[in-house]
Parts: structure tokens; sequence; C-alpha cells
């Protein structure tokens, strides 16, 4: 802890055992409970003004937002996976939702959850998987095996160390981004706390969590979207 209640660790609430071990509920799984449920919330409420619009033939704001969201992530998806946009736009929109959401978080003074390894890994994961499962799909495992072996045999342990790079360098990435934005805020907080309200935290909260937020979720999806097309090939 630095000064007062200012800290950027991740924080034990309670615990419980399960099967002979102590499970802990951490901020973490807090934070994600809270961005998930926002999520949502709003999904709920869009799909309720969506009926209601069907029914009055008058589309509200809410909708209006909710449309323009919408769109502009099927736009992003469309112009890097082409053809294969509706297949992975709902996954891609849903983690490009998740990860702004909770890099932003801080803005509601919350510890974002893409500040911690538990969570952007098991996201890195998903996208190693879903990458494996469409290069088997649409390449076989003949073509799979051959591009292993690509240029030469040779070659195949450096290109397997490479494909089992992808969700480690994925998962690094955003969470060494957020938590280095959460260590700099916290260290602002606690150590030159005489300048909090004078508004400076402002304009560093802006970068930090808005615009590096909002980069890093694009930058997390746009390799996702890369990757997986890849993957897929011409097909």
């Amino acid at each position: 802890m630095l000064s007062g209640d200012v800290d950027f660790m991740i924080k034990g609430l309670f615990s419980y055992e399960l099967f002979g071990q102590t499970v802990w509920i951490t901020t973490t799984h807090v934070c994600a409970l809270i961005v998930m449920l926002i999520l949502v919330t709003f999904a709920i409420c869009a799909n309720r003004a969506v009926k209601k619009a069907q029914v009055m033939d008058t589309p509200g704001t809410f909708q209006n937002i909710a449309e323009l969201i919408v769109e502009m992530l099927d736009n992003m998806v469309s112009s890097v996976m082409g053809k294969n946009a509706a297949k992975f736009a709902n996954y891609i929109s849903t983690i490009f939702l998740f990860i702004l959401l909770s890099n932003i978080s801080g803005l509601l003074g919350l510890r974002p959850p893409t500040a911690d390894y538990g969570i952007t890994f098991p996201m890195g994961v998903i996208t190693f998987c879903l990458i494996l499962f469409n290069k088997l799909k649409y390449q076989k495992l003949s073509g799979f095996i051959k591009g292993l072996c690509d240029p030469w045999p040779i070659w195949a342990p450096i290109n397997i160390i490479g494909d089992v790079a992808v969700p480690i360098s994925l998962s690094l990435r955003l969470f060494a981004n957020v938590l280095s934005g959460t260590v700099m805020m916290a260290l602002y907080y606690g150590l030159l706390p005489i300048f909090v309200k004078i508004g400076i935290p402002s304009a560093l909260h802006v970068y930090f969590d808005l615009f590096s937020g909002a980069i890093q979720a694009y930058v997390f999806c746009m390799l996702t979207m890369t990757y997986i097309t890849d993957a897929i090939g011409d097909k």
C-alpha cells in the first residue's frame, strides 16, 4: 500500500473450501463480475428497445446508440475478416466490449480485471483454440503439418514455438499495458497526493484508461482476427 487506500495489488476478499482446497474470491473476480453485469444489462436493455421499436415503429436514442455500436463493430470485423466476418462477429464484438469496459473500469474506481494475468491468459488461450480449430478444419491435418514444416522440416520446432507463443504474446501484451497504467495511477495517487485536487489525474485517466484502454482492446481483437483469417486461408 502506498498512501491511504491507494493500492494496485490484487486483494483477497474472502475464501472458501472446495474439494479440500482453499479458493479465494479476489478483487479481480468482483470487478470482472461487475463488468459482465454491465454488459449483460446493456444487452437486455438493447434487446427490449429493439422489440419496443418494432411495435411502435419509432427507434429511440438508446436503440440508435446500440445500433451504432453494433454497426461499428461489424465494420471492424468485416474490414479484416471479409467473407468470414459473420462467423466470428459475435465473438470478436464480445471480447472487444469486455476488454474495453474492463480497461476503462478504473474510471469507476475499480481495479481493471485485465490488469490480472488470470483474465488475459484464458482469453489468449481461447483465441489459440480458435486458431488451431480453424487450421485443422480448413487446412486439414496434412496442410497443418505442411505448415509446420515450412519451408523445411528442420524448421518445425521453431514453427511450433511460434504457434505456442501466440496466446502468451497476446495475453502478456494486454496484461502488461493495462497493469502499467494501473501501477502508474496508483503511484501518482500515493506519491503525489497534493496534485490530486488540481485536476491532473483527470488527464492521466484519459490517457491510461480511455486512450490506452481502447487501443489495447483494438490491438487484441485485430491480432485475433488476423490470426484466425490466416488460419482459414483462402477457403
